[in-house]
């Protein structure tokens, strides 16, 4: 069996992002996202042979544009049953639960995190979320705790 991390699966809002959302009269205006998170996917997570994945809530053409920039192939919005998304992408990449590392911030991340093998989450997730963590990252959803975990998962020779 190989428990090596071949899957890297990320909410957004909370997790890329500070989940803050910036509206004005038209909808939505912008999200911030960490420079230091876009080169741990782009760069780090493909140098290890690990396929980066989105399962977010929300549908946002800025997270459409930030996964085209981050060659990010495996892109779901709109998800509320996250589960059903994530079990279809443990199938096409040949997954067990040892191979899916998953980081999230809040409670609807919480049924795809029992579902794989190493979890994360940014030091401002909600308390149910950190309770079953392995990995709570120092620093807050929006200011690279995706990096931080995806060095965590490196340096533990996870991959």
């Amino acid at each position: 069996m190989n428990n090596k991390i071949k899957l890297f699966v990320m909410d957004v809002d909370g997790t890329l992002t500070d989940g803050k959302i910036n509206m004005g009269p038209s909808g939505e205006l912008f999200k911030s996202f960490n420079i230091r998170d876009g080169y741990g996917i782009n760069e780090m997570l493909p140098a290890h042979g690990i396929v980066p994945a989105i399962i977010t809530g929300r549908t946002s053409t800025i997270v459409e544009n930030r996964a085209k920039e981050l060659h990010i192939e495996e892109l779901y919005q709109g998800k509320h049953d996250k589960l059903n998304t994530l079990k279809d992408l443990m199938r096409k990449y040949d997954c067990q639960k040892e191979n899916v590392a998953y980081i999230g911030d809040d409670i609807l991340d919480i049924v795809c995190m029992k579902e794989c093998g190493v979890i994360g989450c940014p030091s401002d997730a909600c308390q149910q979320v950190k309770d079953m963590a392995h990995y709570i990252c120092s620093n807050k959803g929006g200011d690279g705790a995706v990096r931080e975990f995806i060095e965590y998962i490196i340096n533990s020779n996870l991959c």
